[in-house]
């Protein structure tokens, strides 16, 4: 019996570490299915969070769909209940309702208590994979209109509805506000940013249950160059777009590098680092310079989790160790789109029918929910986990991370070494650099910066070693692919092997600190104004929030409330009971805010006794005073507003 449970147990992790948890999904539910034929689907049961189903504009709430059934026993006898399913089909009913991501499993407490999980490899692959079996959740993201719009699921040809409200009365769903806007960068002395411009291409960035991890942005996100924090401050770091770029020019051709980075590279059930702190993946354009002011491009090349995609433009361009995927998709003829998938962030070409989930001619995210992200020289921010046309700005990877690459005590980078090219290729100048970023959550120091990255393929041909392909890409594309044109190994610029490049300092970033509320003011729009975005599901930017606290108290209570806790003090009568505390986010510390209480139930007197400021370490008192005999229920509402 443990023989069989260990077999069981390799072959689902096998299954996790070589398939992304939607195929994981169909996997796992296809061996369900196989060992349970008898079972019939008869109905399906919703499961909010919240319970009523109401959420804010452009906020997302989880949507549980439980599979309800019934299954014959091998005596003719029916069993009835929960069935090991993921749901079907799911769609917002409505043309302008808002969109459902991708499935994934429920991050709440599960009633679990499956009827078809008994006997044979079912049950052992039950004990050993509860945790994996079931993707049966959705995020919902509301649009901008409030009303009230239908979630539609069709299971195994049962299908049934769930009523979603979008309110802007309801509770938020935000936790932390954002705490940093960066202000647009210095870009005078980039030498090659009208090119970059030129070529900068549309990502379609698909989004899933931790949608603000999945914002291409800064480094410094969070305002430091630690990595090691990055895990813990998605939610209050910027979701400005941010993508950064590098140029290598031979003789021939511009190579130009563009990179995502993201805080996190996060699952719904991390397992044997398959999550990890910070992440970075990139495309390589290749532009042969044919005369013109921006040149001809020839071939894409993206990265996916150590594995390189390649996608022409040119029909003369052929395979050599790597195959051709497919044809280069462009947006107003110099854009290429690129598909980023969510939570691990692969790349992507924009129309690859294998791997990518988005479909250009409809502008739609077959898989769900996504946000495409276009240059506009500016770094705007997503007002939803579901929107379209988001500015990105252009950083240079040479003055922003280049320039930190040898320092080992920021905990920008780790593992330090030198670059040892194969083929006998030019080394670098540097003889020890920061291979890795610096990250220790989940798994340590995965995330890696474009002279750290690696092919599998050619990696183990012993072709290209690690940091190759992006440091030296002449050489790496005359590998990877067959040219008919000619074709120069030989770098006019390559400052990251100390060829053709000045001395650069390294950037500093013009940010400015904000302490942004999640709740939009009463009486204004949704609309975002420029350069800001509400992003209600991504970490909020209004300027006004509140905490509401339930409470019985019998005598005389003092309420002290700080950032996100409310700690009661008796004054006078009996201990304070059942209490509830509701913050739309925490309490902000700074001036510059006017603060109410309102009473919203009770006998008593409740008044705000204390405001926030410097001398009290910006926390709030609230005093209920309850004179009748017996105790009281009460709760209150503390308001706070930008002034």
């Amino acid at each position: 019996m443990r023989l069989r449970v260990v077999r069981a147990l390799s072959l689902i992790v096998f299954a996790a570490l070589s398939a992304s948890a939607q195929d994981l999904s169909g996997i796992l539910s296809d061996i369900s299915k196989q060992n349970n034929r008898n079972a019939k689907v008869t109905g399906l049961k919703f499961n909010c969070v919240p319970s009523d189903c109401r959420v804010r504009p452009f906020e997302s709430i989880p949507i549980q769909v439980q599979v309800m059934g019934e299954v014959q026993n091998k005596d003719g006898s029916v069993r009835k209940g929960r069935l090991r399913r993921a749901p079907g089909r799911m769609r917002v009913v409505e043309k302008e309702g808002g969109a459902v991501s991708k499935t994934l499993k429920f991050q709440g407490k599960d009633s679990g208590g499956f009827v078809d999980s008994s006997g044979g490899f079912a049950s052992i692959f039950s004990q050993v994979s509860s945790d994996f079996t079931v993707f049966d959740t959705v995020m919902y993201v509301a649009p901008e209109k409030p009303g009230t719009y239908t979630i539609e699921c069709d299971t195994e040809g049962v299908r049934q509805e769930q009523k979603v409200t979008v309110d802007a009365a309801a509770p938020t769903t935000i936790t932390t506000p954002e705490q940093y806007s960066f202000k647009p960068e210095d870009k005078s002395g980039e030498k090659y940013r009208a090119l970059v411009e030129h070529w900068s291409p549309v990502f379609a960035q698909e989004t899933w249950w931790q949608a603000k991890a999945d914002v291409p942005t800064r480094w410094d996100f969070d305002n430091d160059f630690a990595g090691d924090n990055n895990w813990d401050n998605v939610d209050k770091g910027t979701s400005q777009a941010y993508i950064y770029y590098a140029v290598i020019e031979s003789g021939t051709h511009w190579f130009l590098i563009y990179n995502a980075f993201h805080p996190r590279d996060y699952s719904d059930k991390c397992m044997i680092g398959s999550c990890h702190e910070n992440d970075n993946e990139g495309a390589i354009l290749c532009v042969q310079k044919d005369g013109t002011e921006f040149g001809k491009l020839l071939v894409m090349e993206t990265l996916a989790h150590d594995n390189l995609y390649s996608y022409t433009a040119d029909g003369s361009v052929s395979g050599g160790i790597h195959n051709v995927e497919g044809r280069i998709e462009f947006r107003d003829k110099s854009h290429p789109l690129i598909f980023i998938e969510s939570g691990g962030h692969g790349m992507y070409g924009g129309n690859d029918m294998k791997h990518g989930r988005y479909r250009g001619e409809s502008d739609d995210f077959n898989s769900g929910t996504g946000v495409t992200y276009v240059y506009k020289g500016v770094a705007e921010r997503p007002r939803s986990a579901n929107d379209r046309n988001v500015g990105y700005e252009l950083l240079p990877i040479l003055t922003h991370w280049w320039t930190r690459v040898e320092n080992t005590q920021d905990r920008m980078f780790d593992v330090f070494g030198p670059y040892e090219p194969w083929g006998g290729r030019p080394g670098a100048k540097i003889a020890r650099m920061g291979k890795t970023f610096y990250g220790r959550k989940q798994a340590a120091n995965k995330a890696k910066p474009f002279w750290g990255w690696h092919d599998n393929k050619t990696l183990k041909a012993k072709v290209l070693n690690a940091g190759q392909w992006g440091l030296d890409p002449a050489y790496a594309f005359s590998k990877n692919l067959t040219f008919s044109g000619p074709w120069s190994l030989d770098y006019v610029y390559n400052p990251y092997l100390g060829i053709g490049g000045e001395e650069v300092t390294a950037s500093k970033a013009n940010v400015e600190t904000v302490q942004q509320a999640a709740v939009a003011p009463s009486g204004t729009s949704t609309a975002a104004p420029e350069g800001s975005s509400l992003l209600p599901a991504l970490g909020g930017v209004a300027t006004e929030g509140f905490v509401e606290i339930s409470a019985t108290v019998d005598g005389t209570a003092a309420f002290h409330i700080f950032e996100s806790t409310a700690a009661p003090e008796v004054l006078a009568g009996q201990n304070v009971t059942n209490q509830k505390a509701q913050f739309s986010m925490p309490v902000p510390s700074g001036a510059g805010y006017s603060w109410t209480v309102e009473k919203k139930s009770g006998r008593g007197k409740v008044e705000l006794t204390e405001q926030p400021g410097e001398a009290n370490g910006y926390s709030a008192t609230v005093r209920v005073e309850d004179t009748a005999r017996g105790a009281g229920d009460y709760t209150f509402r503390l308001t706070w507003k930008k002034n």
